[in-house]
């Protein structure tokens, strides 16, 4: 029997719309993005891969006047303006006690017993893995048609007493801004390195 294979590869304008064209972008259009288009976002991206399904994001998206002046108060000159100009903007965090939600997310075998007992192991799998998440997010929020801006320069500290209060083994990873970019505030790509430049296959 001949074995017969599928090419599930995406076509270039899907491919041009995740990666070739899409920019990080500074500025906004006057542009809302919905509710129902942020549940579009997350439902895609909890779809994506993580150690032991372990799903260790925890999201603020912040959205209404009040939450944007409060996060752009603790960010960073450069990046107040973005995070006031945009529709909304996602606090990427992460639960250090994710291993708690594993026995319904991962039912397979007692992976909660593997990181009880082991906080600095919750830390570095959370960070990790809400990193991947927050990764995913970009590309989910570019699926549906939003363009993306993230961005580091922010007092985690500030953001987690402001933000995640009420969860206090709650901490932030980096926040992205959503919605349809201005394209007068991007700059020319930057270079991009060919693949001998940082691979080898061995």
């Amino acid at each position: 029997m001949t074995t017969q294979y599928h090419d599930h590869t995406l076509p270039d304008s899907a491919l041009d719309q995740l990666f070739r064209d899409a920019r990080s972008y500074n500025d906004w259009l006057d542009k809302p993005v919905s509710d129902h288009q942020i549940h579009a976002i997350y439902e895609l991206m909890k779809m994506a891969p993580t150690s032991a399904n372990m799903q260790p994001s925890r999201i603020v998206w912040v959205k209404s006047d009040e939450a944007k002046q409060k996060l752009a108060d603790l960010a960073s000159e450069g990046n107040k303006a973005k995070i006031l100009a945009a529709p909304v903007t996602a606090i990427i965090g992460y639960d250090i006690d994710f291993h708690e939600e594993l026995p319904w997310l991962f039912p397979h075998t007692d992976a909660k017993s593997w990181f009880e007992g082991d906080e600095e192991g919750r830390k570095t799998g959370a960070f990790r893995n809400s990193s991947l998440q927050g990764a995913y997010l970009m590309l989910a929020a570019r699926a549906v048609g939003l363009d993306c801006g993230p961005m580091s320069g922010f007092d985690n500290a500030a953001v987690d007493k402001a933000f995640f209060a009420d969860e206090p083994r709650h901490r932030s990873n980096f926040i992205c801004s959503i919605g349809y970019g201005d394209p007068a505030s991007i700059f020319d790509r930057s270079p991009r390195p060919d693949f001998d430049k940082f691979n080898r296959i061995d």
